[in-house]
């Protein structure tokens, strides 16, 4: 599921499936996309920073055209305790490759791996953020 922004309508509640992992997507050409999520964050739970929050960052592969510093998403990843996952969505074999990763993300979130907490995740990106 899909949302430009936060809060989510109340009206639908009651349909609404659970929550295991919210992805912020961030721009790094717009300066807007971040003040975007920077105000959505103010409606998430606390709870959902144990682990079921990541910001994506695309755009990386034209770093020579970014309006985003990137001390300031390295600083949102820090103050929330997220991982933060750089991506090029143009290309093919990355944009795979971060689906999986997602995937994969989603797939502890919602407890489907056996021994594996989503509270291990700020673990598990520090030995992968170079990747």
């Amino acid at each position: 599921h899909l949302a430009s922004s936060l809060p989510l309508p109340s009206e639908r509640d009651h349909l609404r499936p659970r929550i295991d992992l919210i992805a912020f997507l961030i721009d790094i050409k717009s300066k807007y996309s971040l003040k975007n999520v920077q105000a959505s964050l103010a409606y998430v739970d606390v709870r959902f920073f144990l682990g079921k929050v990541c910001f994506l960052v695309t755009g990386v592969g034209r770093v020579n055209n970014c309006s985003v510093e990137m001390n300031a998403i390295w600083k949102l990843g820090e103050d929330y305790c997220s991982p933060v996952i750089f991506c090029e969505l143009e290309l093919e074999g990355i944009r795979v490759a971060t689906a999986q990763r997602l995937l994969r993300m989603l797939q502890i979130c919602a407890g489907r791996v056996p021994g594996v907490s989503a509270l291990y995740f700020n673990l598990l990106m520090k030995n992968s953020a170079g990747d």
